[in-house]
């Protein structure tokens, strides 16, 4: 659901939206979890520094992001090296890594608003496209 559009919004509003709702979908997520000291991504959307940062920034924890995004074919190719001899141990597969890491940096009474901007955003989304003809609550 996109809300809150105005005559002055433009398209980088809304990617910029887009991609912290990625962010406040993950916190919510990471929140239902529990404690975390640290948040570890990979994938497609880990690519972008701007979710990274907010994420970082939203969660209050660093953010590591591997130097390759798809861990998975990453892992295959790590197996594979340990099982021809390409590499001696598990120890030297962990010497090739450089993650990036993002650290908290935004002001956490901001963020903190920003997410329960967010919360209350939700809230009000909810059941917004229920179609009344298909409940299946008794009246």
């Amino acid at each position: 659901m996109i809300i809150g559009i105005r005559r002055s919004t433009q398209i980088g509003h809304i990617a910029r939206a887009a991609i912290e709702s990625i962010a406040f979908q993950v916190a919510d997520v990471v929140h239902a979890m529990g404690h975390c000291r640290e948040l570890r991504v990979d994938g497609g959307a880990a690519a972008n520094d701007l979710l990274m940062q907010f994420q970082a920034d939203l969660l209050g924890i660093p953010v590591r992001r591997p130097p390759i995004l798809e861990s998975t074919a990453q892992g295959a190719a790590y197996l594979a090296g340990l099982a021809t001899g390409f590499w001696s141990s598990v120890d030297e597969i962990a010497q090739t890594r450089a993650d990036q890491l993002f650290q908290p940096t935004s002001d956490r009474a901001a963020i903190d608003a920003q997410y329960a901007r967010w919360q209350q955003a939700v809230q009000r989304a909810k059941g917004w496209s229920a179609d009344p003809a298909l409940s299946t609550e008794k009246k």
